[in-house]
């Protein structure tokens, strides 16, 4: 089935005003980006312990108790201490961009579209940045994160316009 190119095009339009607003403002976005990831830790520790009850054993309830313990307790000091948290998230979002930068290399390899070059771009450019703030960790952390991820929003906003027109498929 293809995909709706109205919706394609408000997919790509909402990336480049996220894209915008995490590069005009890096420190928000990066401290915004820290504060939903202790919210979703929350949730994951609410959802962990509302799971005892369909536990089969004693040591599965253990287990789903201490993790909805773990989460709850990693989401609340995320959220009480949002810049040191930052500093952590730096590292991971620098592993995970060069991790995606890989695997759009990967894909751009083994595809024969003919946004193949785009998506070679991107991967490039995606590992590059991820390397960058791997390696400049923890020095830029408190504007890094916004920034890469603004640019890699940009990025990906540009491969969704430019990838094959779903209604030629």
């Amino acid at each position: 089935m293809a995909a709706n190119p109205t919706l394609r095009w408000i997919t790509a339009g909402l990336l480049l005003v996220a894209a915008g607003l995490a590069i005009a403002l890096p420190f928000i976005s990066a401290t915004v980006l820290t504060l939903a990831i202790g919210g979703v830790a929350i949730s994951a520790g609410i959802a962990q312990i509302l799971r005892i009850g369909s536990a089969a054993d004693g040591r599965s309830k253990l287990f789903r108790a201490l993790a909805g313990v773990f989460y709850g307790v990693s989401g609340f000091w995320i959220l009480l201490n949002p810049v040191a948290s930052e500093v952590s998230l730096t590292l991971f979002a620098g592993l995970l961009l060069l991790f995606e930068g890989v695997m759009e290399l990967a894909g751009a390899a083994a595809s024969s579209s003919p946004a193949k070059g785009l998506v070679l771009v991107d991967g490039i450019v995606t590992a590059i940045l991820g390397g960058m703030l791997v390696l400049e960790w923890p020095s830029d952390s408190l504007w890094a994160v916004g920034t890469i991820l603004g640019i890699s929003l940009f990025f990906s906003a540009v491969n969704l316009l430019s990838g094959p027109n779903p209604n030629e498929a």
